[in-house]
């Protein structure tokens, strides 16, 4: 009876696996045949989609995100930043810059963060589909280091990985409750998948993305640096209670 029963979820996952992979195949002939693009949200904390959320793209209009977290349109012009507002009801508003390259999005795939308290600080880490395990790293300097190895810390307030994804995509996501002024921070992602290449481009064709979220709004958005080599990707340090950029892949 088991066996049964386990051999019917594998069967429904399996279901589910073509449906989805016919949905995404459905977009790109979308995006190749009626000049459509997609782009899609995802709840930071548990990646699921962000159904019915307001999006606004500066210029083209408004729309209603689907069941998939997904809306559909058509670009302005070949190449281009195209402004995206997102609202949605306990997620914070976010507005960003996507790219359009040749009637094509370069990246479409964003995770929001949900509401948190006035005092936390969040960072969101997505990607393409491949390398399929980067981890996000935030560390403290000389007294804590979040990741998937010490994926909570309890010595400074709180601070968790949230989630750890090692099948592509993300969202990876890193939380603390309490950023101290005069304390130094550092934030990176590493490529565990070729760590033992330092020579690997595949990092710098991740697609990755960085979110940082304080004081319940989008602080900073960072893309990694295309045609690089390396496996470590530092994004940004905090000194004295400022967010500085670093972004460079070594």
């Amino acid at each position: 009876m088991c066996k049964k029963f386990v051999l019917f979820w594998l069967f429904l996952a399996l279901i589910f696996g073509v449906l989805y992979a016919q949905n995404r195949t459905q977009d790109a002939f979308d995006e190749l045949e009626f000049g459509e693009l997609n782009l899609y949200f995802f709840n930071a904390i548990n990646g699921e989609p962000i159904v019915n959320a307001t999006v606004t793209l500066d210029g083209i209009g408004q729309f209603l995100t689907d069941k998939y977290g997904r809306i559909s349109f058509e670009p302005l012009e070949d190449n281009y930043m195209q402004e995206v507002s997102f609202r949605s009801s306990g997620f914070i508003n976010s507005v960003f810059d996507i790219e359009i390259r040749v009637g094509t999005i370069f990246f479409n795939r964003y995770s929001i963060s949900p509401v948190m308290d006035i005092n936390y600080f969040r960072v969101v880490l997505d990607w393409g589909k491949s390398p399929r395990d980067l981890d996000a790293h935030f560390e403290k300097k000389g007294q804590y280091h979040i990741s998937y190895r010490n994926t909570k810390v309890l010595a400074d307030g709180r601070g968790q990985l949230d989630r750890d994804e090692t099948n592509g995509y993300g969202p990876e996501t890193i939380t603390v409750t309490h950023v101290k002024q005069d304390a130094q921070y550092e934030y990176f992602v590493h490529d565990y998948t070729n760590r033992n290449n330092r020579n690997s481009t595949n990092l710098s064709k991740s697609k990755a993305t960085v979110k940082v979220y304080g004081n319940n709004q989008l602080l900073k958005v960072y893309q990694v640096p295309e045609k690089q080599k390396g496996s470590r990707w530092s994004v940004f340090r905090i000194e004295n209670g400022e967010i500085v950029g670093i972004n460079q892949v070594e």
